[in-house]
Parts: structure tokens; C-alpha cells; sequence
């Protein structure tokens, strides 16, 4: 599971959502890493809230997994930016908009760190394999492929194809379902997205069958008065509820794989 706040808010918040989440995920015996962006910069509008300045975001990774002791993932936008977090982020995430950007992927791979990497909304999931390509011929296999959705469909809602995970799959690394932008609405209210939470377990549900690897969920504590994609992420007194369960339907898809012929 990679999961937590869309941006981070301030260190505090990160923290005290780390410290329950990992306590959730610890009893559920699930593996965990805490996902925050230290900065989002694909905002629908320049007045987008955009998250914290570097230096601010890495003490606060470094006490969460000093105290926690979980993994860490957060996205980087700008190649020199890979080299600056690595020390401390141990998952280095390629935002969807930027998956065909080679400095960037080559940049990620160069530092050791696993790479989770987001199809692009406008991409095939057959075509990952030449992103998948790039960051094997600049040294990295530790790679991630995330599905959140292709092209808007119905009012301008996200479409998720299963049949994305299995075909990923096939380049020999493990698939992520991003439930939670799945569900998103671009400009949905202008000057930024809208969402249908209420969704997202539905595509977790359906993902987890397929027999995805992991899944990413942005959580929060209220998300209604988040700054940056409240309405599409699912809240925090909701989630054990959705894990467990999802723990019983990813159980039994690996217990039962897909055997495509």
C-alpha cells in the first residue's frame, strides 16, 4: 500500500498522518509506505496549493521513517530533482503527465531508488514498454507501473481498462492501481479538480481481482477541506474498513492467478 495526503500540507500533518496510517497498516499486517508530495506542480491553476519547499519535506520524511519506520514515496518533476531526494525517499515517483520525459526517468534510475512510474492518461499500456525501456538502459530495474486512468469519459470522469494491469504485467514488474485519481475530475471546478471518493473502492475492489501488485490511495483526515485534491481522496476513518476487505479480495486473486492464454 503507498499511501497519504495529495500534497504536504505542513510537516505536522504528514506525521500525524503517517503515525496512523502506519498503526492501521501494522495491525492489518500490510506492507506500507507513506506517500506525500512534497510538491505538486501539475496544478490545474497557478493558484494551486503546491505542497512544501525541499528542504522542509526531507526533515520531515527523515523523522516519519526514523519514528515510523516505513518506506517513503513522493514524486519529483525536474531531473536535478532526483538526485536531491534520494537519500532519504526510498520510492522516487514519475508523475503521469511526465512518463515519456527521459532525462527524467534516466535521472531516477541513475540513483538506485525504485521508480514508480504513472501512465500517462494518454498512453497504452503497451506503450510503458519503452518507458520501461529507458530506465532499464540507464541502470535501474526496480520499476512500479501505475494505471490512474486514461482519457476523461462520461462529464469528464477517468476510465480505468483492467485489462491495463495484466497487459503492464507483461514487462516483468509489478502493477500499482491508483484508485483514488482514477475517480478524479479534471477542472472539475475550475481552478482545480472535483472528484467522486465515493468511488474509489470500487476501482480497488475490481483492481484487486485482476491481481494488481499494490495499490496507491491518497488518504486524509478531512478531506473536504484538503487544499488539493480533497473530493478524490478517500478519508481516513473509512480506510480500515476498505483494506480490510481489500486484504480478502487481494488474497484470493493470488491465490487464483490469471492465467491468460
Amino acid at each position: 500500500l503507498l499511501a497519504g495526503p495529495c500534497a504536504m500540507e505542513t510537516p505536522d500533518h504528514a506525521y500525524m498522518m503517517a503515525e496512523k496510517m502506519t498503526r492501521i497498516t501494522s495491525d492489518l499486517k500490510i506492507p506500507y509506505v507513506f506517500k506525500t508530495s512534497f510538491d505538486k506542480a501539475n496544478r490545474s491553476s497557478g493558484i494551486g496549493f503546491r505542497g512544501q519547499e525541499m528542504d522542509v519535506a526531507l526533515k520531515a520524511f527523515e523523522k516519519i521513517k526514523k519514528d515510523f519506520g516505513c518506506a517513503v514515496v513522493t514524486d519529483y518533476h525536474e531531473p536535478w530533482q532526483a538526485k536531491e531526494i534520494a537519500p532519504v525517499v526510498d520510492i522516487l515517483q514519475v508523475p503521469a503527465f511526465l512518463c515519456r520525459q527521459t532525462n527524467l526517468l534516466i535521472a531516477g534510475a541513475e540513483t538506485g531508488r525504485t521508480l514508480n512510474v504513472k501512465k500517462a492518461q494518454f498512453m497504452a499500456p503497451w506503450e510503458m514498454s519503452n518507458v520501461v525501456k529507458k530506465i532499464e538502459e540507464a541502470g535501474g530495474n526496480k520499476i512500479l507501473l501505475t494505471e490512474r486512468g486514461t482519457f476523461a469519459g462520461y462529464n469528464q470522469r477517468w476510465q480505468v481498462d483492467m485489462i491495463s494491469f495484466p497487459e503492464m504485467a507483461k514487462f516483468g514488474y509489478p502493477t500499482v492501481a491508483d484508485i483514488t485519481h482514477s475517480v478524479a475530475i479534471p477542472g472539475g471546478k475550475g481552478t482545480c479538480s472535483d472528484g467522486q471518493r465515493e468511488y474509489a473502492p470500487v476501482i480497488g475492489r475490481a483492481a484487486l481481482a485482476v491481481g494488481v501488485g499494490a495499490l496507491f490511495i491518497e488518504v486524509h483526515n478531512d478531506p473536504d477541506t484538503a487544499p488539493c485534491d480533497g473530493p478524490n481522496m478517500m478519508r481516513l476513518s473509512e480506510i480500515k474498513e476498505f483494506l480490510s476487505l481489500a486484504k480478502e479480495f487481494d488474497a484470493l486473486a493470488k491465490a487464483n492467478p490469471l492465467k491468460l492464454k
